[in-house]
């Protein structure tokens, strides 16, 4: 079945056809690769689950957007399985997370317009205003790195973020609740927003790489 995948992808690539071009029909595909339907229909809805594969009812078969929700649900399913044990898993996104921000800061820093640090003051000035309210406080901090990364431009980290944010999200929701961690958060934010405000890059780096070993400290001593 993997090997059946793998000839349609590669069908896919040899053909050069793009996000949202037609794809072969299934029947063409049976034709081609030389095996049964079914086994080609079974291929195709794993496809489908991955995003490489798009099905448009009554239209017909077409190239995949980029999409990776699917990785999203299987990283966040075993974070939050590893939350009643170890936590290995939760710690290794946590740390991919964590790489990926503190390097890209100073980046992100240097393609800030004046709007754009405007907008973080102002999320962060949300975040201040709402430590008593836990779904506000994280919908904000969830704001405020989409904001901080959001002028290099670059589509594929933002959806990497978004899959390690969906991810991060749930496993905060684990070990954190209260409001004195709500206030650290903001005072933490506001420290951040600070250094990239005075276009200081390692210690803005810094700053986000503590802002996540404090996580991963909650999550040790949640699954300790």
């Amino acid at each position: 079945m993997r090997e059946l995948q793998q000839d349609i992808m590669s069908i896919i690539l040899d053909r050069g056809l793009a996000p949202g071009d037609p794809m072969p029909t299934e029947y063409e595909l049976v034709e081609e690769l030389g095996v049964g339907r079914n086994t080609v229909r079974e291929s195709l809805k794993v496809l489908q689950s991955l995003g490489i594969v798009e099905v448009r009812h009554g239209y017909g078969m077409f190239v995949g957007h980029k999409n990776l929700r699917a990785l999203a649900l299987g990283l966040e399913f075993h974070a939050r399985m590893s939350l009643q044990r170890e936590g290995h898993e939760a710690l290794d996104v946590i740390e991919v997370r964590q790489a990926l921000e503190s390097a890209l800061i100073g980046p992100a820093i240097d393609a800030m317009s004046e709007a754009d640090r405007q907008a973080l003051v102002q999320c962060v000035e949300g975040m201040e205003q709402a430590t008593h309210d836990g779904a506000k406080s994280a919908e904000l901090d969830h704001e405020f790195h989409r904001l901080l990364f959001g002028p290099l431009s670059n589509d594929l980290l933002m959806r990497l973020l978004e899959v390690f944010w969906s991810v991060y999200d749930k496993i905060r929701e684990s070990v954190e609740h209260s409001t004195p961690v709500a206030r650290h958060n903001a005072q933490v934010h506001h420290q951040i927003l600070d250094a990239v405000l005075a276009g200081e890059k390692e210690l803005a780096s810094q700053l986000l790489s503590s802002h996540f070993d404090a996580l991963r400290d909650s999550v040790r001593n949640a699954t300790s």
